[in-house]
């Protein structure tokens, strides 16, 4: 494809050059194996012997989120219920490679990827713990490390529906008749144009690609903080919707303390929002394991 992607990169780092950068910077870690773990838009991720992983911005975009996760991730350590990468390497900018980039504790366990119904279910308090506590988080502290607010207009509901037409034009020769008629029919049902702010700590990115489970399927890890955020808690809360069963909701909610109406109905839409856009990119990278990954998250996240 010609045409540039949101996540084409402006630096790529392979192996060999991350053993160099890491060597140089952190000569302890020279004798360790380093194996590329993969990609997301903003960074290349790496395995560095068995404890730990460093990400190297691919963007210049994605430099100010490593530097505000060097600063507030360890401050969160309180209150962290699920295990996540405490960083532990701050690597420098040089002439080598014009970004900071950071080394963090190695998070175990596999993607979530076709887990039965049953299995998600066990997760259900185990996540809307870890989100209650996240959100319990100074948001006046989480400023101060820099943090953005609000930068995604994420109680714009009437823009983000407009988004979510164009997404789904663009991937609907890969959905059935059957999908993307419930996708249609759910957004000509969205009437509301937006809901009232609400300021929490957000992960931000709470999706398939961000959450490690363990060998019984129970979230074990949260992955990959760099869209740390101050904004409504329905971003985060999405998960109840394209994570869980309609039927663990309730006590998911229960355990979180509550939500709105308002908050609902902005964690569907982001819970069929992000799972599109995982879509979009699965697509175009041939990946068909992560496509039906994310069409049943959107499936689930439309289904009462």
């Amino acid at each position: 494809m010609g045409e540039t992607n949101v996540w084409d990169a402006e630096w790529e780092v392979n192996e060999e050059q991350a053993r160099m950068l890491i060597g140089r910077q952190f000569p302890q870690l020279s004798s360790k194996q380093v194996k590329r773990l993969g990609w997301g838009w903003d960074n290349t991720v790496f395995l560095i012997g068995d404890e730990y992983v460093f990400r190297f911005p691919r963007r210049t975009i994605a430099v100010g989120s490593i530097r505000m996760e060097g600063k507030l991730l360890p401050k969160l350590e309180a209150y962290m219920t699920i295990p996540y990468p405490k960083p532990l390497f701050y690597g420098e900018a040089s002439d080598e490679y014009p970004a900071p980039f950071l080394g963090y504790a190695y998070v175990p366990g596999d993607f979530p990827i076709g887990l039965t119904e049953e299995r998600r279910v066990l997760s259900a308090e185990t996540l809307a713990k870890f989100l209650r506590r996240l959100h319990e988080f100074p948001v006046q502290a989480a400023l101060k490390c820099g943090v953005q607010q609000d930068h995604r207009n994420l109680t714009d509901i009437a823009s983000r529906k407009v988004k979510l037409e164009g997404f789904l034009s663009k991937v609907v020769e890969h959905l059935s008749p059957e999908e993307s008629g419930v996708i249609e029919a759910y957004i000509s049902r969205l009437q509301k144009d937006r809901v009232e702010a609400v300021n929490a700590l957000l992960h931000g990115d709470l999706h398939f690609k961000n959450m490690l489970v363990n060998e019984n399927g129970i979230v074990s890890g949260i992955i990959d903080w760099g869209d740390l955020s101050v904004g409504h808690p329905a971003c985060d809360l999405s998960v109840a919707y394209s994570f869980l069963p309609p039927y663990a909701r309730g006590v998911f909610f229960e355990t979180y303390g509550g939500a709105d109406e308002e908050t609902k109905l902005l964690a569907r839409l982001i819970a069929v929002y992000i799972p599109i856009l995982i879509l979009m990119q699965a697509v175009d990278d041939g990946n068909e394991a992560i496509a039906a990954e994310a069409k049943s998250n959107i499936m689930r996240a439309l289904s009462d």
